[in-house]
């Protein structure tokens, strides 16, 4: 991990807030948020929840140093109390989450923050911005990965990325997703991501001829002799050469990259040339613009590519480029310490949130396909041995029954009483593990089109708080 301490990186108001919960005599209130999101990017079937290491790495690590405390005393409305409690602050509460690397569906919590309710808020901007920023890149990436059909998808969009954490922290979310490694040198270094590169056009211009430069490169880099070939002319030169270079140096461990042009069209010719000339084994790769879409229609039009380098469709999640995971009260305690539900009611009823302290079942198959999650309230259990009626939310009267099934809870807990007591996977674990839950997913619901609307069900009681408060609020 790479701990980074930015107590003030927050929305201001939750320091405003925070000071008027002491002044109101409301800062040791516990208080239960959840983060959820509402819609799926690029209307996919589900998302792939990442960031949760940064989260954490956050929240155990975060203090208010002399200078923090000596900004927020100068803009002249916080009291003494309350800057006295940051400068001694530290997380003492609770954090519960699905493991990186999880298919995450609209409605369900992802994370739930248990705390006081002045370390609960200020939270709030960075767990949003962390796990909202990776989950984006990861859900991306699964669908680019996806597309590809098995064939090596690297990340390569550090140059289009929007800022320093985006393109280190968007290399960690692409590779967990499935992409097979960065151009990002220092992902590779703070987190593992397996870094990679060859050659620009212009250490091809560099050299006196196209032959020269292929050479050169070639004898340096002997067991990664990945050559650019499209800096003069593809066809005419580019590839003659390098199978000149490859031929006289004896090389077998070899590949061409394009980055411009008809792919389909100059990877058949390509993949010709190097058969002809023996080269079977030289791989192709190609760049520029990929997206899942023209992966895909490369692959319909047989296009002989071994690998693809994708940059800023993939870094920024161009074609949609915000998750929209929100951070809400869903609960809180009372002076008993029994568990008050809280509820949000918006005239527009997509933003009602579903209340209480909740944990999520995972619904499989006896083959071990998911079939539903159903979210309930944290002390309901869910008993294997019952037929389970599962009801679509947004359609009641829409019901099944499933019998001989397994239910598995997603969430676990991280951080209780402040401190950690879970054990982080390392990054090829959480890579290895989101390869797994996605070969749970029926290909129905991994579809980019259309695909099937996977159940996420309230449980009974749920259903039953929600509606009461929602008619107690005079909606019903």
């Amino acid at each position: 991990m790479n701990p980074r301490n930015i107590p003030l990186l927050c929305d201001y108001y939750e320091y405003t807030m925070g000071n008027g919960y002491m002044e109101n005599g409301l800062s040791d209130r516990i208080v239960y948020f959840d983060i959820f999101f509402r819609r799926v990017p690029d209307n996919g079937g589900f998302a792939i929840a990442a960031g949760l290491e940064q989260l954490i790495s956050y929240i155990t690590e975060l203090r208010f140093d002399e200078s923090d405390i000596e900004f927020m005393r100068s803009k002249g409305i916080f009291g003494e109390r309350f800057l006295e409690y940051l400068k001694d602050f530290h997380f003492t509460g609770d954090i519960y989450a699905v493991p990186e690397g999880t298919p995450v569906f609209p409605g369900e919590p992802v994370v739930t923050i248990r705390a006081n309710a002045i370390e609960a808020q200020i939270l709030e901007t960075f767990a949003l911005l962390t796990i909202n920023h990776q989950t984006l890149i990861a859900t991306k990436s699964s669908r680019i990965v996806r597309a590809a059909e098995g064939r090596t998808v690297l990340e390569f969009g550090s140059r289009r990325a929007q800022g320093t954490d985006a393109a280190i922290l968007g290399a960690r979310a692409a590779y967990i997703a499935g992409c097979g490694g960065t151009a990002c040198t220092v992902s590779d270094k703070w987190y593992g991501v397996p870094a990679s590169g060859t050659m620009a056009h212009s250490w091809v211009q560099m050299f006196p001829t196209e032959y020269d430069a292929f050479m050169a490169f070639c004898k340096l880099y002997p067991d990664n002799a990945t050559v650019l070939v499209d800096t003069y002319n593809t066809l005419k030169s580019g590839i003659p050469n390098a199978i000149k270079v490859f031929k006289e140096l004896g090389l077998r461990k070899c590949a061409i990259r394009l980055d411009s042009g008809d792919f389909s069209f100059l990877t058949k010719e390509a993949r010709k040339m190097l058969d002809e000339a023996g080269l079977r084994d030289c791989k192709i790769i190609v760049s520029n613009a990929l997206d899942e879409w023209l992966i895909r229609d490369l692959i319909k039009q047989g296009a002989m590519i071994d690998g693809f380098g994708v940059g800023d469709n993939l870094i920024t999640s161009h074609s949609d480029p915000v998750f929209n995971g929100v951070y809400k009260l869903v609960a809180m305690e009372d002076e008993n310490g029994d568990i008050i539900p809280r509820i949000k009611i918006s005239e527009n009823m997509g933003k009602l949130t579903t209340p209480g302290f909740k944990k999520v079942y995972r619904i499989y198959d006896k083959h071990g396909k998911a079939l539903a999650d159903q979210v309930c309230l944290h002390d309901e259990i869910i008993d294997e041995s019952e037929p389970l009626v599962l009801f679509d939310p947004d359609a009641t009267w829409k019901r099944k029954t499933v019998t001989d099934y397994v239910a598995k809870e997603l969430l676990v807990q991280v951080i209780k009483d402040g401190k950690l007591v879970y054990d982080l996977p390392s990054l090829e674990e959480i890579r290895a593990y989101h390869r797994e839950q996605m070969d749970t997913l029926w290909d129905e619901v991994k579809r980019f089109t259309n695909p099937h609307q996977y159940y996420v069900d309230l449980s009974q009681r749920l259903w039953d708080l929600r509606d009461s408060l929602v008619r107690s609020n005079g909606l019903r």
